[in-house]
């Protein structure tokens, strides 16, 4: 079962260069938004990269100011699991559980989570944070993940899985954010 000390939110590249272009850009954002309030409110870890910041860009504003306190590690690599800083982090927080929002969802986002599972983690795939430019490109994303044993969520079955009782103090909190 899911709990907050034992999962992890893993946002992948939400640049200036490429946010933009995406598919349901404002969706998008609104849901990764939606996912690092809520675990914030519950206490979950984040871990947030960049792909070749220099060329693409930093996060952009509407996630960086959610996420002032948490560096980005940056990379050049599709999958965050070749990335040693990224490892480094990851094995220090010890997750069971990773819940990975971002861009691109056939690409970075996909790849990631290949690697996650042949890791030994339970990935799941935040399906309203995560996109492609194209919607073709995000279901093709979503459906490989799919394929090697990603599970497919959305924000607030994350953030209730989480919380799992409705008399805790956080439930209106939670609740807030997802309406």
């Amino acid at each position: 079962m899911l709990t907050p000390g034992s999962s992890l939110l893993l946002i992948v590249d939400v640049q200036e260069k490429l946010a933009r272009a995406m598919y349901a850009k404002d969706a998008l954002f609104k849901g990764i938004a939606n996912a690092i309030k809520g675990v914030q409110t519950l206490g979950t870890n984040i871990l947030l990269t960049e792909q070749n910041p220099d060329g693409l860009g930093v996060t952009i504003p509407e996630i960086s100011e959610l996420l002032t306190a948490i560096k980005p590690i940056s990379k050049f690599s599709f999958s965050c699991c070749d990335n040693t800083e990224f490892l480094h982090e990851l094995n220090a927080l010890k997750p069971k559980n990773v819940f990975i929002a971002g861009i691109e969802a056939h690409i970075c986002v996909y790849q990631t989570a290949r690697d996650l599972i042949k890791l030994g983690y339970d990935v799941q795939i935040i399906s309203d944070a995560v996109s492609s430019r194209t919607a073709e490109n995000k279901q093709i994303g979503l459906q490989k993940s799919k394929d090697v044993g990603a599970g497919i969520t959305s924000v607030e079955t994350v953030l209730f899985e989480l919380l799992k009782d409705a008399q805790k103090k956080e439930f209106k909190e939670i609740l807030n954010i997802v309406k």
